[in-house]
């Protein structure tokens, strides 16, 4: 049943209403223009709720995302640059870091740059610059539900190996205002390798501001640089843009429902009635999770990032046993539900489901990295 515009409607009742099913909602392929953006391309999907622009040629990541015209994800300087213009060496992957809803991080590497094994990996990898190829795009009914989705391959590969294939599939309804992305990573190859992966989720203005809050089922986190441990009894509290400000980030150790869910939003009491955007992941699958909390001037954002490992070094990833690794013709699946929490009702359920995970208690405060990792081994 498609639920818009505050009624219930059946298939053939949607469609006596509209000669086609794109004045509604649906998804459509198109091209950017402009600048280093210049032959990207894009789709535009649209529930009716939700509007999404899905950087084709930058992974299928989410560029940008609104609900009914309010901007849900942060969006930076650089724009949805194109996969031509990426620097792999060190920071040069901030220079085309679009932010958006979703940016994606790995599948070889997450984290500050490192050389393993004479390899340079730099920020974050290199997956999130890379083009998918298509398998599908469109929208079908399925009963009175309407199901819309695009689908593709993102390859990470080279002579000698890797050979490593993300298939992604990002799926939403006609009416819905949630989005659920479904991930294969494949080894094609024939020999192991480290798959790590983050979720880079970047919420923004207007709902991140002051007042904002982050509800989650963390049940212990640690500050991970020095400026964290500054308030860090507060990393759950977000105030105006600050000139100045150096970033600060938090390792979080979730909790699950029976189900196996984790559960993070951030959240706006004061816009429009109360809004927030929710992540919701498995924990089998995503057993990590990094906040990174940077409210400066311009760069006001908060990622809220689970991930399969740490944003530690590598080699300190790899002394620990901590990394993931795939075998030759292997495949592991992850699954992340990005959504829109509207009104009262809605977010206090949010909180409520949270609470009945975490007993209502606050997540403990860690004071060491070491205390940390011990404790989640």
């Amino acid at each position: 049943m498609v639920k818009l515009y505050g009624r219930e409607l059946k298939r053939d009742d949607a469609l006596r209403y509209v000669g086609s099913i794109d004045q509604l909602g649906g998804v459509r392929l198109l091209e950017l223009r402009e600048g280093a953006e210049k032959g990207v391309r894009v789709a535009l999907m649209r529930t009716g709720e939700l509007t999404l622009m899905i950087a084709v040629d930058r992974c299928l990541d989410i560029a940008s995302a609104e609900y009914k015209g309010v901007s849900l994800g942060w969006v930076s300087p650089t724009g949805v640059v194109a996969p031509s213009f990426y620097e792999p060496e060190k920071f040069g992957w901030l220079r085309g870091f679009f932010g958006g809803l979703l940016t994606t991080c790995g599948l070889r590497h997450i984290g500050a740059p490192v050389t393993v094994n004479g390899e340079e990996h730099g920020l974050h990898g290199r997956i999130a610059y890379s083009p998918a190829k298509l398998r599908s795009l469109g929208g079908d009914w399925n009963g009175d539900d309407y199901v819309m989705w695009i689908e593709g391959d993102v390859k990470e590969a080279r002579v000698f190996e890797p050979n490593l294939v993300l298939r992604r599939r990002i799926e939403t309804k006609l009416g819905d205002k949630a989005v659920k992305i479904t991930d294969e990573v494949i080894n094609e190859g024939w020999i192991k390798q480290p798959i790590l992966i983050a979720y880079h989720i970047n919420i923004g203005f207007p709902i991140l501001d002051n007042g904002s809050r982050l509800v989650c089922t963390s049940r212990m986190y640690v500050p991970v640089n020095e400026e964290a441990r500054k308030d860090a009894e507060k990393f759950d509290e977000f105030h105006m843009p600050t000139r100045g400000y150096i970033e600060k980030s938090y390792f979080h150790d979730f909790a699950a429902d029976k189900d196996g869910y984790a559960y993070s939003a951030v959240i706006n009491r004061n816009l429009l009635g109360g809004m927030g955007v929710y992540v919701k992941f498995r924990r089998d699958q995503l057993n990590r999770f990094t906040e990174w909390k940077m409210m400066g001037e311009g760069t006001y954002v908060v990622g809220t990032e689970p991930a399969n490992a740490l944003m530690l070094k590598r080699d300190k990833q790899e002394e620990l046993g901590m990394i993931r690794y795939l075998g030759p013709q292997e495949r592991i699946r992850f699954e992340v539900e990005i959504g829109v929490l509207v009104g009262k009702e809605e977010i206090d359920e949010f909180v409520e489901k949270v609470n009945s995970i975490t007993g209502g208690a606050r997540p403990e405060l860690i004071e060491s990295l070491d205390e940390f990792i011990e404790k989640i081994k």
